[in-house]
């Protein structure tokens, strides 16, 4: 080897080095005086440079992990994503959950956490389009996979990550309750959850996490009142609603039962003195005798906020009354439907035929001596009509 070439791959002992071996390159540094080897996974004399500047920068910035990083897998990295879900009480846990078992882990499970790349990333959103995943869908398990590697980053367990794009989303449900709609569903609906989901169609409330789990301790029978405590909502503020006399109706008869029948459950809205958590069956057993296809509980949020708006409850106290935090979403939740726009025809018409005439009312000529045109038309105001000739 010439002596230029073995210069300039010479450096200062102790500093670490590059080598090939069978054509893949490795580097070697010293971390406490104690040499270390890791393979650099390329064939390119370049990389190994650069990983092996990169390994030196972290020891001086305090900042190394050590060659453990290449042994972390991405099902470690899911455990510890849902751990801190876990740690953190998020009520999404079990959405989360299955979205990181059903999909996630069946397609990144068993590889090194840094070893999937944007490429991998990229055939992962294929997939899940071929299956006819929404983007949506995809963009809630993407997000997934971003935490998973930024709790890895923040733990020091990793010291790279894919770059996870967000699809556009345009997906944004439209779906409210007309009137006959949700009594043709409420008949057909059990007992227990026809109260429970008339406060969802007048409230607005989420049945999820804001109806289901409602107890007694926020109800003030002699107010009216009804109240979510602050860190119990979606957007963790508090609200408080006074009841209509429909829902005043709903909550004394719930209170009588609670009172003859099932004193020992704090739950406003139950079966048989147990919590309802799931009836999803019963949904949509209902809705197909019905006749009333596509439609969800969550549809009441967006059927509350265009009643209470139509009702002519001002814009902020409905946006309170719903949990709105936000005017945007409050905006896309405020849906007009086809009942809105013939309403809107029908004050129209009504508008013109109030404006109009009489027609027994002599009509006035606006081209008068009234007017100031005592000859009729101003010379101005003719047109001359030129006749074009034939050729």
């Amino acid at each position: 080897m010439p002596q230029a070439n073995k210069n300039k791959r010479r450096r200062t002992r102790g500093t670490g080095g590059i080598f090939c071996k069978r054509g893949w390159y490795y580097i070697k540094y010293y971390v406490e005086g104690k040499p270390v080897y890791e393979a650099v996974g390329s064939k390119k004399e370049q990389d190994a440079k650069r990983f092996l500047d990169a390994k030196k920068g972290q020891l001086a910035e305090d900042r190394y992990v050590g060659p453990v990083v290449e042994r972390v897998t991405f099902d470690e990295l899911a455990r510890d994503f849902l751990i801190d879900y876990e740690v953190n009480g998020r009520k999404s846990l079990r959405m989360v959950r299955g979205k990181v078992y059903n999909h996630l882990v069946p397609f990144f499970g068993g590889k090194k956490a840094q070893k999937i790349t944007t490429a991998d990333v990229q055939a992962f959103i294929a997939q899940r389009q071929g299956e006819e995943a929404s983007n949506g869908e995809i963009n809630r398990e993407l997000a997934a996979l971003k935490r998973m590697y930024n709790l890895a980053l923040r733990a020091e367990k990793i010291t790279k990550k894919p770059y996870i794009p967000k699809l556009e989303e345009d997906n944004a449900r439209q779906g409210f309750f007309e009137r006959w709609e949700f009594e043709a569903v409420l008949a057909r609906l059990p007992e227990y959850l026809r109260s429970l989901l008339t406060f969802a169609y007048y409230t607005g409330w989420r049945v999820q996490s804001e109806i289901l789990p409602l107890t007694w301790d926020r109800v003030d029978l002699e107010a009216g009142t009804v109240r979510l405590y602050r860190g119990t909502t979606k957007n963790k503020d508090g609200r408080v609603i006074r009841l209509p006399q429909v829902l005043a109706d709903i909550i004394e008869h719930q209170w009588q039962g609670h009172l003859e029948c099932y004193p020992d459950c704090p739950f406003v809205f139950h079966r048989d003195g147990e919590q309802v958590k799931y009836f999803r069956r019963r949904w949509v057993r209902a809705c197909q005798e019905a006749g009333i296809v596509g439609k969800i509980p969550h549809d009441f949020r967006r059927t509350a906020v265009r009643n209470l708006v139509r009702a002519g409850v001002p814009e902020r106290v409905a946006m309170q009354i719903c949990g709105h935090k936000t005017r945007a979403v409050f905006d896309r939740y405020n849906i007009v439907s086809a009942g809105d726009l013939e309403e809107a025809a029908r004050r129209i018409d009504q508008a013109i035929a109030a404006a109009a005439p009489s027609p027994h009312a002599p009509t006035k000529n606006p081209i008068s001596a009234e007017n100031g045109y005592p000859n009729g038309y101003p010379e101005e105001m003719t047109v001359p009509v030129t006749l074009a000739k034939s050729s």
